[in-house]
């Protein structure tokens, strides 16, 4: 008797095409919109921090790998692109522009690969000790390596090389715009899709559940190795993008501020969720240039809204959107709008009275040769009178108090309409 041929009918994802069709759009005509040099170049490092961010968070989010040295990876791809782009444009590599970043990438894989295998030995604590130390010793060794590394001064290159492929020469910052941006979506797409594979599956059981991942027969530390030299691939390719838009890589590349920078806005885009990387990769570069420029106490100010989202939103900004989905799904988000107003109007003013003190201790500490007297928001500050330090305090006190105030209520009234939200999906389910 013949074997009767079954068919499954299996639905079109037409809402995944729509978000990547949509973010592909985005990165198409995002320097159309935002036309200026500065914007461009913005837009570039943003694509970088894309890159980094989500291999990073292969890490931290799928794996639960704390890592205090991801940077070398980024940072030794960046070195070896250099090198590679240098050597190309000797005539010595007959490597296009286009494909140096693959370099960093291998160079990433490498060095994961060498340095990894003893650092996943060890989960929770001990790993993240281990990688500090490792990101330590990788930037002293690179410093003792002049040859390799440049010294204090770093190596340069030029990535305008060879005859113009179809008028691209990657002189222009748009062309290397672009070229991040091709980067940056195939990255993104392939990094999502090894969520969807077995190993991306098992590399979230060992982050939930060890002892019976390894009970049910696989190795753990093998998992974490996988993942941790892939992540160093996609490090790499960012570290390689990196050294092509800059011309220039220096030892910094590898030290453990930037390994915290990636620590950092990740947690606070989102690591448990899988675009949360993408929204800290733009804050990473927002507040690296624009608020850099802005005051001279900005790291500061980071440091206070990282506490802020650790106290309050510890899934970070890609949590808070996709809870406010949910309850927008089920049609309750209008009860919420004045609780928003209030939260933001009393936090804005706590804001502002912070800031303002803020701001008053740094000018009498950098700049008192100019006078007291300072520039806020368009007032006039005086920092050697008591009015303006009373009035700062005062907003500052009575803003964080309203505040508290209106999140009780809002705890309150958010927890009132999550009960309503099991009931209706109960009632659904009951159809």
């Amino acid at each position: 008797m013949a074997k009767r041929r079954e068919f499954h009918f299996k639905p079109y994802n037409v809402g995944r095409w729509v978000i990547w069709s949509l973010f592909a759009l985005a990165l198409f005509v995002a320097p159309r919109i935002w036309t200026s040099g500065l914007a461009q170049t913005m837009l570039t490092q943003m694509g970088i921090g894309v890159i980094a961010c989500l291999a990073y968070n292969m890490l931290l989010g799928q794996g639960g790998m704390l890592s205090f040295g991801h940077a070398v990876y980024s940072g030794m791809g960046a070195f070896l692109a250099i090198h590679a782009l240098n050597m190309a444009g000797a005539g010595t590599l007959g490597l296009p522009v286009s494909l140096i970043p693959l370099v960093g990438g291998l160079a990433g894989l490498v060095c994961a690969a060498l340095l990894g295998y003893v650092s996943t030995k060890k989960a929770g604590t001990p790993f993240a000790m281990i990688t500090l130390g490792v990101g330590e010793l990788v930037f002293a060794l690179a410093l003792m390596l002049p040859e390799f590394s440049g010294g204090e001064g770093g190596i340069s290159s030029n990535r305008v090389i060879g005859n113009a492929v179809l008028g691209i020469t990657f002189g222009p910052q748009i062309q290397v715009y672009y070229l991040v941006a091709v980067y940056c979506f195939v990255c993104t797409a392939a990094m999502f899709a090894l969520t969807r594979t077995p190993l991306g599956r098992m590399l979230n059981a060992v982050r939930d559940n060890p002892e019976r991942v390894e009970f049910v027969g696989y190795d753990t530390h093998w998992v974490r190795f996988m993942a941790f030299t892939i992540s160093g691939f996609f490090a790499g390719i960012a570290g390689g993008l990196g050294a092509i838009n800059t011309e220039i890589v220096n030892g910094e590349v590898l030290h453990a501020t930037r390994s915290g920078a990636y620590l950092l806005f990740t947690f606070l885009g989102g690591a448990t969720v899988f675009f949360g990387p993408i929204i800290g990769a733009v804050l990473m570069v927002i507040c690296g240039v624009l608020l850099s420029e802005l005051t001279k106490a900005w790291l500061l100010y980071l440091g206070l809204i990282f506490l802020f989202m650790v106290m309050y939103a510890p899934g970070g900004f890609a949590s808070l959107i996709l809870m406010n989905l949910r309850v927008a799904a089920f049609g309750k988000l209008k009860k919420l709008w004045t609780s928003y107003l209030a939260l933001a109007g009393t936090a804005l003013a706590a804001l502002v009275g912070a800031a303002a003190m803020i701001e008053m201790v740094y000018h009498r500490q950098l700049n008192e040769a100019l006078g007291p007297e300072l520039r806020f928001m368009g007032a006039t500050l005086n920092s050697a009178g008591v009015d303006a330090w009373f009035g700062a305090g005062l907003l500052l006190v009575v803003g964080a108090a309203l505040f508290e105030l209106v999140r009780r209520h809002y705890v309150h009234e958010w927890g009132e309409i999550q009960e309503d939200i099991e009931k209706e999906i109960k009632r659904r389910e009951a159809l």
